[in-house]
């Protein structure tokens, strides 16, 4: 009994010792915005974010404000969630407190930068979405592969090798066999993932890294020796934009959700299905019974080695498609490394995300803003070095996961290789 007691009380004390820590970050958010951007402009500058494309001339007016008194404002909120979180906690809200606290610390960083200037916010928030894509989809691709329990940091090497197929094939035949042919070499290169970490029980670390060195390497190779000087071999043409009938007109969300290529459109469609098939079908709760329990769900009756096998080839399926939005959803050619590290990123975005789709999207879209931000930043004539906008992403990835409550875990059989009794 005692033991019993000294158990409960020590998990009482970790759960408290975890909200006051996430309700200290909160109020340093809050003093950040205050000292940073509040304390840092005119007390008359009027920040002007503009709402759609079309420059001033466009239909919607745009949306003025004064600067210091919104950041005071937003302070003063991000103090009261703050105090609240470490007084007496959100409970199971605290995630979605963290991210409306990284929202309102974005927004109070775009309203210092156009203190004074103006600023095409649903520019940006299109550009984010369209960044975003190719992270989310190495998101999802993680989340299909360790879920039931198999570590895929190959990827990026997926996503390479499949953009140059998907450009190879798209220049000899049409786009739409060359989309085909990338997700079919994505599955490819993750069978030969699974057949080494699975069956011949290899590390699955190394296993990764082999397969993205090997991509590396034969992509770079194909691009020297072929694309480059067959210049016919590196030109399919790329997927037109469609927007959506009545939908694309709509005030604001038309411009930022639905005048994209079908890329984004099946990146929204993936993220619903896989949020609902692993959580609420009988699919999902095998493959993550698989990850989390393989040898009881063997006892039940579930074949943890094919589980597996299908989990890998899907996960290697959806980095193929995200490779081929690199050439054919994006600039229509290839070029050596162009996926600039956009897999393991996507990996980052998959923990933060706390291995869910919908928490993946969240993160990929915070990624995707850090990105597109850059450019921006270049036109308002900030001085920032655009480097250091790509470090925040990662910071708030480690503050995120090291002080929400320990949520963002590898399912327990993460990386294990199993041995069938």
């Amino acid at each position: 009994m005692t033991t019993l007691i000294s158990a409960s009380e020590q998990t009482l004390n970790l759960q408290q010792n975890r909200r006051r820590r996430m309700g200290l970050i909160f109020l340093l958010f809050a003093a950040a915005i205050w000292y940073l951007f509040a304390s840092a402009i005119e007390p008359d500058a009027i920040t002007t974010f503009r709402l759609a494309p079309g420059g001033p001339n466009s239909p919607i007016p745009p949306w003025e404000l004064s600067g210091r008194n919104a950041l005071n404002i937003v302070a003063g909120f991000c103090a009261l969630l703050g105090a609240y979180q470490f007084m007496r906690g959100f409970g199971n809200l605290t995630s979605s407190m963290m991210w409306l606290i990284v929202i309102l610390f974005a927004f109070a960083f775009l309203t210092w930068a156009a203190s004074g200037k103006s600023l095409n916010l649903a520019g940006l928030m299109t550009a984010t979405l369209v960044r975003a894509v190719p992270i989310v989809i190495g998101a999802m691709s993680g989340i299909l592969s360790e879920r039931a329990g198999i570590i895929n940091i190959a990827i990026e090497g997926m996503m390479l090798g499949s953009a140059m197929i998907a450009v190879l094939v798209g220049s000899l035949t049409n786009i739409w066999i060359g989309v085909f042919a990338a997700i079919l070499t994505g599955g490819i290169l993750a069978y030969i993932h699974g057949v080494l970490s699975i069956k011949y029980k290899i590390d699955q670390i190394i296993s990764g890294t082999v397969i993205n060195i090997f991509a590396a390497g034969i992509t770079s190779y194909i691009s020297a020796k072929f694309l480059q000087v067959y210049q016919e071999l590196n030109s399919p043409g790329i997927v037109k934009p469609f927007p959506i009938p009545g939908l694309s007109e709509l005030p604001v969300i038309g411009t930022i959700l639905f005048k994209h290529t079908w890329f984004v459109y099946t990146m929204f469609i993936f993220l619903i299905l896989m949020q609902v098939g692993l959580f609420h079908t009988r699919w999902g709760l095998r493959m993550r019974s698989v990850g989390e329990h393989p040898k009881a769900a063997d006892t039940l009756g579930i074949d943890v080695i094919k589980t597996r096998y299908r989990s890998v080839i899907m996960s290697g399926m959806m980095a193929g498609f995200g490779g081929a939005w690199f050439t054919l959803g994006s600039v229509g050619r290839f070029d050596e490394m162009m996926t600039a590290g956009k897999g393991f990123i996507g990996l980052a975005a998959m923990i933060f995300g706390n291995y869910s789709p919908m928490g993946a999207l969240g993160a990929g879209l915070l990624f995707g803003f850090a990105d597109s931000l850059q450019t921006k930043l270049a036109i308002l004539k900030i001085p920032i070095p655009s480097e250091f906008l790509l470090m925040a992403p990662y910071i708030i990835t480690m503050i995120a996961l090291a002080g929400l409550v320990g949520k963002a875990q590898l399912p327990a059989a993460g990386g294990q290789p199993y041995d069938k009794e």
